[in-house]
């Protein structure tokens, strides 16, 4: 996707710094999901996340805004196509994204990662694109973005 590699660098000078490193540098600690949130399909990934992270250390943020905005290359926030991660300074994205949280989840979870992890990027990447190409047909979408409920604010970032 536009030369952007599964992991990708958020120092001065690299290709996806973000708008402001001022910004950005205030969400470099935290694990930060990016989804699109319109999509039917990126919500329930969302729920299910948030149901398995036992220990609360996700946080989540819509691509439109203003967290995407100040921490995601706008290639990315643009298209749409591809849920991002963002941890310890890096942010992956397709199927590196994926198979990250899942070990971050821990539990079943963490193993489920490690299995996809040996699969090689550029099929697991073919597998997600397919699914990322048919998700509002088969999920559908949404007019606004997901509203969480007051037990999930905390977690979500705008």
């Amino acid at each position: 996707m536009g030369g952007y590699n599964d992991a990708m660098s958020n120092s001065t000078g690299s290709r996806a710094a973000p708008t402001s490193q001022c910004e950005a540098a205030r969400f470099h600690d935290q694990r930060i999901v990016f989804f699109d949130g319109v999509c039917g399909l990126c919500n329930h990934t969302v729920n299910f996340f948030l149901r398995h992270d036992v220990h609360g250390r996700l946080k989540f943020a819509p691509l439109q805004g203003r967290t995407a905005e100040a921490v995601v290359p706008s290639a990315f926030r643009d298209r749409l196509d591809t849920m991002m991660y963002s941890r310890e300074g890096q942010l992956l994205c397709r199927s590196a994204a994926m198979v990250r949280i899942l070990r971050d989840l821990g539990g079943v979870w963490r193993l489920l990662g490690a299995v996809l992890w040996i699969i090689p990027a550029p099929f697991r990447d073919l597998g997600y694109r397919c699914v990322a190409a048919m998700r509002y047909r088969l999920f559908g979408r949404h007019e606004t973005c997901r509203i969480p409920t007051p037990e999930e604010r905390v977690r979500f970032l705008d």
